[in-house]
């Protein structure tokens, strides 16, 4: 029996659904925490006296953080072990989210904001990394994308309760970023106890510990022998910036990016874009765009078990790119009619951000899973973070058409790069991941995923 059978053939259990909804639980926290900003700074706004680009800069500033901690913390979890950094992380999410509360001034809004976002960045790496080291191949899909539903689920919660706490009066703003503290504590007390990952144990030659995990959780009867697939080699950062891992992290970070760009741009200020195009009830308008990313994850999540790869990214882009373009060149299209386009946005790309989840797990090998997953959810921030500063800037300066054409133009650009470099890696084995040139194909194992 071969390693692949002990964990990537293993059957689904109870074990692989407590280890997914605890995973998912720390996305539905960083959706959640991100996704408040948007009716908290639509109250804020009223209240206090803020330059454009301030506001543009608390808008962005958990996800210039979130660039930050996907790097450091990816690297650190591949060093320490995804156990210890999947906990506290949870941590900071709980004591930053209270002191959100007590802010006094924008310069400080915008520094704990900063660092939310870091344990955010951290979460990004570590919780697909480790899932996706638990996963069985045939359920990695549906298991791994699983987590950008619930992180949906997460990011239209906020504005429900951001809608709902508006009543509150001028203040209402800090129990808005102050109750991202109850999630938070919830999944870190679920999290409490989760095993480590025996493949980055094998890594670490620490194989004793890895096949007493697997025997517990995953298959009472298995030997030595199934975990040696799993090479003892170290993490090597640098081994990322080489040859094929260098192509994956290349393509995985310029996918994500262009996929970011428009929608965090888009949905961090949806009420202000709404009311630039005269739409009025923004804010109750924007929750009902909100329920169509719910939507769209859960649509993604069933489609990414039954389509390869390539189809799939491809379709996504295409379909963004045509809705985009028609948002900024219909300059007259009624208020229904730009609510609806904006409800197939989001549909879309809520879809598609399955994805950005499954994809990334699936590139890099064990020993620098957690460092490509990090560095690539860096670069993809990089551009969720510019798009969010720059949007309000480029609406108040071009319009909200000719904004709406600039993410056009980055849809396009991930159409593109897509269409030439992203591998098909469905039917993977994860020990084999980062085997073959992220510009081919990657062969179907015999097992092929469903």
């Amino acid at each position: 029996m071969s390693e692949q059978y002990a964990i990537d053939d293993a059957k689904f259990s109870r074990f692989h659904l407590k280890v997914t909804a605890y995973s998912s639980g720390g996305m539905f926290c960083d959706g959640y925490m991100l996704g408040i900003i948007a009716p908290a700074l639509a109250v804020y706004t009223r209240q206090h006296q803020a330059s454009t680009v301030w506001i543009g800069l608390i808008g962005a500033s958990a996800l210039i953080g979130l660039f930050v901690g996907s790097i450091v913390f990816g690297w650190l979890t591949d060093r320490v072990g995804r156990q210890t950094m999947y906990l506290a992380d949870l941590l900071i999410f709980l004591v930053v989210s209270i002191l959100q509360a007590f802010v006094t001034d924008v310069v400080w809004l915008f520094v704990l904001r900063l660092l939310l976002g870091i344990a955010i960045g951290a979460d990004y790496a570590i919780s697909p990394t480790l899932l996706s080291e638990f996963a069985p191949r045939r359920h990695r899909g549906w298991m791994l994308s699983s987590m950008n539903a619930v992180w949906t689920m997460g990011y239209v919660v906020s504005f429900a309760v951001g809608y709902l706490l508006s009543p509150l009066g001028p203040d209402s703003w800090r129990w808005m970023l102050a109750s991202s503290a109850i999630p938070a504590l919830i999944v870190a007390l679920l999290r409490m106890g989760t095993p480590e990952s025996p493949r980055w144990l094998v890594r670490r030659g620490r194989a004793d510990e890895a096949l007493e995990i697997v025997r517990k959780h995953l298959d009472p009867n298995a030997t030595p022998a199934d975990l040696a697939e799993e090479s003892q080699d170290r993490s090597n950062y640098r081994a990322l910036f080489h040859g094929v891992l260098r192509r994956r992290v290349l393509f995985g970070g310029l996918f994500w990016f262009c996929q970011v760009v428009p929608y965090f741009a888009l949905f961090t200020f949806l009420p202000t874009v709404l009311a630039a195009l005269k739409i009025e009830g923004d804010l109750a308008q924007s929750v009902i765009v909100n329920v169509f990313l719910l939507i769209g994850s859960v649509v993604g999540m069933a489609l990414v078990n039954r389509m390869d790869r390539r189809p799939f990214i491809l379709g996504s882009f295409l379909v963004l790119a045509a809705v985009t373009i028609v948002l900024g060149v219909w300059t007259g299209a009624a208020p229904s009619v730009v609510v609806g386009l904006f409800a197939v946005f989001a549909f879309a790309v809520s879809a598609a951000q399955a994805l950005a989840v499954v994809y990334p797990s699936e590139l890099f090998p064990t020993n620098v899973r957690a460092s490509g997953i990090g560095v690539v959810t860096a670069v993809s921030r990089i551009g969720a973070a510019i798009g969010t500063f720059l949007l309000p800037l480029s609406v108040a300066g071009l319009g909200v058409h000719a904004t709406t054409l600039i993410a056009a133009g980055v849809l396009l650009i991930g159409l593109l790069a897509s269409a030439a470099w992203a591998p098909e890696t469905r039917a993977l084995a994860l020990s084999q991941a980062g085997a073959t040139d992220a510009g081919e194909p990657v062969a179907r194992a015999s097992t092929a995923s469903s």
